[in-house]
């Protein structure tokens, strides 16, 4: 083999392995499905799980985009959001800050502590901040940031990777509810 083929080969063997963006974050969402199976598995998920993800189905498909959000205390709906970034020409004006900025002004900040939040997606690193600030002692989402960000761009960090940085308050975090759904929500 001559010095320039050996170079060449090198480079194309290099070309070969380095996975593209789309393959990396595909098989982040497999592994997030695989894992939303696991939380399945062991029982994780309530009865009423299904039954308030439904309800946050229903204000994504009347938002924005794809992203809604319904927040429950002791089995009542305390507030509910949808993506509203283009009508109120407002980017944070995600579905779980529209309803965080509700239940806020509504009944005060002691309604959402310990609060469970239901969500199409998966909260961004914003919201995810505001869910933590806020004391809210559950999330359950449909569709994960890997399989999000399988669809369009997205800021690759996870809920749990958040909470794992406020070991002050705990939170519990339950993905891949009726993510398939919510997934056909977000386009192909």
């Amino acid at each position: 083999m001559t010095h320039t083929h050996g170079l060449l080969h090198d480079h194309c063997h290099s070309i070969v392995h380095q996975p593209s963006r789309r393959s990396i974050v595909v098989g982040l969402a497999s592994a997030a499905a695989v894992s939303a199976n696991s939380a399945r598995a062991a029982g994780e998920v309530t009865a009423d799980d299904e039954k308030f993800m439904r309800m946050a189905l229903d204000e994504a498909r009347q938002g924005d985009f794809a992203f809604g959000c319904v927040i429950v205390r002791d089995g009542e709906v305390v507030a509910r959001g949808r993506n509203l970034g283009k009508t109120n020409d407002d980017p944070t004006a995600h579905g779980e800050m529209v309803a965080i900025r509700r239940a806020l002004a509504d009944r005060g900040s002691a309604v959402l502590r310990g609060a469970t939040v239901y969500t199409s997606g998966e909260p961004c690193i914003m919201c995810m901040g505001a869910i933590v600030w806020c004391g809210i002692g559950r999330l359950v989402f449909a569709a994960s940031v890997p399989q999000i960000g399988s669809r369009f761009d997205q800021i690759m960090i996870t809920s749990a990777e958040v909470a794992s940085q406020a070991k002050w308050d705990p939170i519990k975090i339950t993905g891949g509810v009726m993510a398939d759904e919510a997934m056909r929500l977000f386009g192909k």
